[in-house]
């Protein structure tokens, strides 16, 4: 058993050990003033998947978590003149260019999930993490909150962070199913074609269909009905994450086959099919991946709340969503930097815990909620199923211009400033992120 010591101000342990959840201790690590465990249940920090992209805001918490210079050893970009490239929008039958989103400053910036993970990890000081520490039961009382694991073994603390991804064990504990019904992950309906090319490879590749050989090195999204292929490079460029989606619109509310693996191996063959009939790039791309993965993209739907009392959902616990704006590590890492400045301000200490954890969520819950819902929408709309656009290429171009907009250029600063008015901590002087600004 871990329980707090009570000479800390606070005692905070964190379920999940993902991207958010480590993001997230090593800033609370930061304060000597408070107790901080992480507990994980696999048997070593790891991450699955492949390539994964981040947003300007993204980038703007990594830099207020102190993190940037990690994160920049591994981030990779798009090649001049191209480096503020987020994607290329392009006709998946033929190739043609309808346009670019450009995201100034930071372009399709990438890292490889588990190199990102690894570089996080390093800055964690140790004695925070424990492994093999799988939740299956959380109960709390007006003096504190157990979290109960697998092994047998149990930690109590002032308050739980539940950063413990889609599955979330803590989210059972929140929003009981007796009272609140399944809220537990759906499948979207579209499946994600996953593989990774050498880039010389690809390019060859290109070269021989006849296809324009940059394809290979700047982020580029092939569009069309009810399918999707992107790609960008990771790796510092030796590799080129390649995801192909098909999405069942045929019901409304489209059902796994019973007994299906989310993730599964399947044969180059059945991915071909799929995309039958589209361009030189995209038949390049697919021919370079022999072995691919197929993944049933789950979500969550949007929950009412992230708090019950001492205990609260952050990340993929608490807003996992379908990857169409590269937005869902993004959202993690916003919380853990919002939360973060939070917990670590002198004016949070256990006796009004709660109240931070519930101004956390009143300025936290329609942001995330409306990125869920917009990457969803961005999954329709890249398809041509996007209310009012479809497959007008005219309405196409336009929407995908200025979709992100909103999006990027949020400062999760303005979250702990709005925060803090909620607390009436106006009169204590912000907390400074890593940059040396005010948060």
């Amino acid at each position: 058993m871990v329980s707090s010591p009570s000479r800390k101000r606070l005692s905070i342990g964190i379920v999940g050990g993902g991207i958010g959840g480590v993001a997230f201790a090593v800033a609370l690590s930061r304060d000597p003033s408070l107790d901080v465990h992480l507990f994980e249940a696999a048997e070593r920090f790891s991450e699955i998947g492949a390539g994964v992209s981040f947003g300007p805001n993204a980038v703007r918490a990594i830099t207020r978590l102190g993190l940037e210079a990690s994160y920049r050893r591994i981030a990779d970009s798009s090649p001049a003149p191209f480096e503020d490239v987020w994607f290329e929008w392009r006709r998946g039958s033929d190739d043609a260019y309808l346009t670019a989103t450009l995201a100034p400053g930071c372009g399709q910036s990438s890292v490889h999930r588990a190199d990102f993970l690894e570089a996080i990890v390093a800055n964690l000081p140790e004695g925070i993490a424990q492994f093999g520490k799988r939740c299956v039961e959380v109960e709390q009382d007006s003096e504190g909150v157990t979290a109960h694991f697998a092994d047998g073994r149990t930690f109590t603390g002032d308050i739980l962070i539940g950063f413990d991804g889609i599955k979330s064990a803590a989210r059972e504990h929140v929003l009981p199913p007796a009272q609140y019904g399944d809220l537990g992950p759906f499948w979207s309906g579209t499946y994600a074609y996953r593989g990774m090319i050498p880039t010389e490879q690809l390019e060859a590749a290109m070269e021989a269909k006849g296809a324009d050989k940059r394809l290979a090195l700047v982020p580029q999204m092939y569009l069309g009905p009810d399918r999707h292929i992107l790609t960008f490079p990771v790796k510092q460029s030796q590799l080129i994450n390649v995801v192909a989606f098909i999405t069942d619109r045929a019901t409304p509310h489209p059902q796994l086959p019973e007994g299906e693996e989310w993730v599964t191996s399947v044969t180059q063959e059945e991915l071909l099919g799929v995309f039958d009939g589209w361009g030189a790039g995209s038949q390049a791309i697919l021919d370079c991946i022999p072995e691919p993965t197929r993944w049933a993209l789950h979500e969550l739907p949007e929950l009412p709340h992230y708090r019950r009392d001492r205990v609260l959902l952050v990340g993929d616990a608490a807003h996992a969503m379908v990857p169409h704006q590269g937005a869902g590590a993004g959202q993690a890492l916003e919380d853990a930097y919002v939360l973060a400045s939070l917990l670590t301000d002198k004016a949070c200490d256990r006796t009004n815990a709660e109240e931070v954890l519930a101004a956390f969520e009143t300025v936290r819950h329609a942001r995330t909620c409306q990125v869920q819902r917009t990457s969803h929408e961005a999954g329709d709309v890249y398809e041509f199923a996007g209310v009012g656009i479809g497959d007008d290429e005219a309405k196409l171009i336009e929407n995908l211009e200025t979709r992100y907009d909103w999006l990027w250029n949020h400062d999760p600063g303005d979250d702990v400033a709005a925060a803090r008015r909620e607390l009436g901590w106006e009169t204590h002087a912000a907390p400074r992120g890593s940059d040396g600004r005010q948060a």
